[in-house]
C-alpha cells in the first residue's frame, strides 16, 4: 500500500513537472516587443509621432501670434531674410531690428531666423555662395569644413563676397516668396475665424 501511495505521488511530481509553464530569462522583461511583433519599428513609430506634436504645435504657435495677417507675415519674411546670412548669434537681433523697420512681429521674426539651424546651415550657406559665385566667378570650391561657423570668416574676402552676395539674393527670394504664402495663410485664418462666430449667431 505504502508502495502504491509513492508511486502515485511520483507520477504526480511528473506530470507537474512536464506542465510548468517554461522558464524565462533573468534578462526578461514583458514590457520590451519582441523582434516577432515589430519591436524595431517601434521607436522610429514613436520618434515620428513626437515629430508631429511637435509641429502642430509650432504651427499652433505661429497661428495664435496677435497682429494683422501682413504684420505677422512681414515678422516672418524679416526673419527669414536675416536667417539667409551667416550672421551667426545676431540672427535674431537683426530679425527683429529689421521687422521693427517693417513694423512686423518680433516673435515671428524671432523664429524665422531658425531657417538656418544646425541642421540646414552647411547646405543654406553653400547653396548660396554658389549663386554668388555664378555671378561674380572665379572663386574656389567650398567645403564642409570652409562652411562652418569657426571658419567661415577667415577665407578671405573672395570667399566673403560671394557669400554674401548668394545670401542677399536667395534671402530675398526666399522671404518674399514665403512671406507671401504666410501673408494668404494668415489672411485665410482670419477670414475663418471671423466667419465662424457670425455662422453660430445665425
Amino acid at each position: 500500500m505504502t508502495g502504491l501511495w509513492r508511486g502515485h505521488h511520483d507520477l504526480r511530481s511528473i506530470e507537474e513537472h512536464t506542465t510548468a509553464p517554461p522558464s524565462r530569462p533573468p534578462f526578461y522583461d514583458p514590457r520590451q516587443p519582441s523582434p516577432a511583433t515589430g519591436g524595431s519599428a517601434a521607436p522610429m513609430t514613436r520618434w515620428l509621432r513626437r515629430l508631429w506634436r511637435r509641429g502642430r504645435q509650432a504651427l499652433q504657435w505661429v497661428w495664435q501670434q496677435e497682429g494683422s495677417p501682413g504684420q505677422r507675415a512681414r515678422g516672418l519674411a524679416a526673419g527669414i531674410f536675416c536667417g539667409c546670412f551667416p550672421f551667426f548669434g545676431l540672427q535674431t537681433l537683426l530679425g527683429i531690428a529689421l521687422a521693427s523697420m517693417v513694423r512686423g512681429n518680433h516673435l515671428l521674426a524671432a523664429a524665422g531666423t531658425w531657417i538656418s539651424n544646425p541642421f540646414t546651415y552647411v547646405p543654406l550657406y553653400w547653396f548660396n555662395y554658389h549663386v554668388g559665385d555664378v555671378l561674380l566667378r572665379g572663386g574656389a570650391e567650398p567645403t564642409a569644413r570652409t562652411i562652418n561657423q569657426a571658419s567661415i570668416w577667415d577665407q578671405g574676402w573672395t570667399f566673403t563676397s560671394r557669400l554674401l552676395l548668394g545670401s542677399s539674393l536667395v534671402g530675398l527670394v526666399l522671404s518674399l516668396s514665403l512671406g507671401l504664402l504666410a501673408w494668404r495663410l494668415f489672411r485665410w485664418q482670419s477670414r475663418h475665424q471671423h466667419r465662424v462666430p457670425t455662422e453660430r449667431h445665425l
